[in-house]
């Protein structure tokens, strides 16, 4: 069974769960915060491990009945909470799972956990349903909210919940594990790190990832001809890589680095600091002929266009108005 020292990085999390669980000042609500693959589910199934293991210590035993149902997501004291719309959590799903079923004591542990992952897809009036509940909770009752995005709560939930927010995990801890854990060589390390970003989930889908070469020749082969491409043959370039079954934010991370990689050549003409060290004939002919703010206005682009496609923006307009920006700074 996994415990906090399986967990990389995220120690300041660790040590508040554990301080808490030794000083016995558990909250009764908490935000976990952090992007998609950052280790929110992780630390969220440890934690609540712990609470119900019968041992009582500050990691989960792994050997008692509470913890191999724990380790099976079967403990009953620990309700995943479900929703059938892929895009809300609507007010009768807690109302169902959460604020009825809170009432009713835990089966046979000291606690009855709630973990709602994708939390910020809790409409306004679930989140008001569930206030209440969050005010005047039952002793033993425990609410985790899982999400990528804190500021979609109501500022009355944010207030009534001890918000912890993930951290970006070095780059050396998550080069360490893909070489030791997944085996990986250490160019193919290193790339990931850098498409990563300090997100372990990321390193690790790219790392497993059975395209992984093949995306990232797909990825080369346009970024080496960006500057001479036609508008149109670049949106078909990018609507390709459905393909690849890697989403578009993936793919842009790589852009990312690659135009990172060029900034910080041109910055430094040293080979060292480079990433994609095998492009660097590539690299140098557009470090010499783009300017540095040219390259920081595409650096730029391609972060916006990120936040545009979560905004549920128009695939093609977010698209092209990268494309235009790179296409004017090259």
């Amino acid at each position: 069974m996994r415990n906090f020292k399986d967990v990389i990085g995220q120690k300041q999390i660790i040590e508040h769960f554990q301080n808490a669980i030794q000083a016995d000042k558990i909250s009764h609500a908490y935000i976990l915060n952090g992007e998609e693959g950052s280790g929110k589910k992780m630390l969220a199934d440890i934690f609540s491990a712990v609470l119900q293991c019968e041992e009582k210590g500050i990691e989960p035993c792994g050997k008692c009945f509470s913890c191999r149902q724990a380790e099976g997501r079967n403990q009953p004291d620990i309700i995943w909470v479900t929703h059938e719309k892929p895009n809300s959590i609507g007010v009768e799903d807690v109302r169902g799972q959460v604020i009825g079923d809170i009432q009713i004591k835990p089966y046979k542990s000291s606690y009855k956990i709630y973990i709602i992952d994708e939390a910020e897809k809790l409409t306004l009036q679930a989140q008001n349903a569930l206030l209440k509940t969050i005010e005047e909770p039952p002793i033993y009752g425990l609410i985790l909210f899982l999400t990528t995005n804190s500021q979609a709560f109501l500022p009355t939930i944010l207030s009534r919940c001890v918000t912890l927010n993930l951290k970006p995990v070095s780059g050396a801890e998550i080069r360490k594990y893909l070489m030791e854990m997944v085996k990986i060589p250490d160019y193919k390390a290193d790339l990931c790190v850098a498409f990563a970003q300090g997100n372990l989930g990321k390193a690790i889908k790219l790392a497993n990832s059975e395209h992984f070469d093949e995306v990232k020749r797909h990825a080369l082969s346009m970024l080496r001809r960006i500057g001479e491409m036609e508008l149109s043959e670049l949106l078909t370039n990018l609507k390709e890589i459905n393909e690849f079954k890697i989403d578009i934010e993936d793919y842009l991370d790589l852009m990312l680095v690659w135009f990172r990689d060029v900034l910080l050549f041109k910055v430094t003409n040293d080979v060292n600091v480079l990433v994609l060290k095998e492009e660097l004939s590539n690299i140098t002919k557009q470090a010499v002929r783009s300017s540095y703010e040219g390259l920081e206005e595409i650096i730029t682009a391609i972060g916006k266009v990120k936040v545009r496609l979560k905004a549920n923006v128009t695939f093609e307009l977010a698209i092209e108005l990268m494309l235009l920006t790179i296409k004017e700074n090259l």
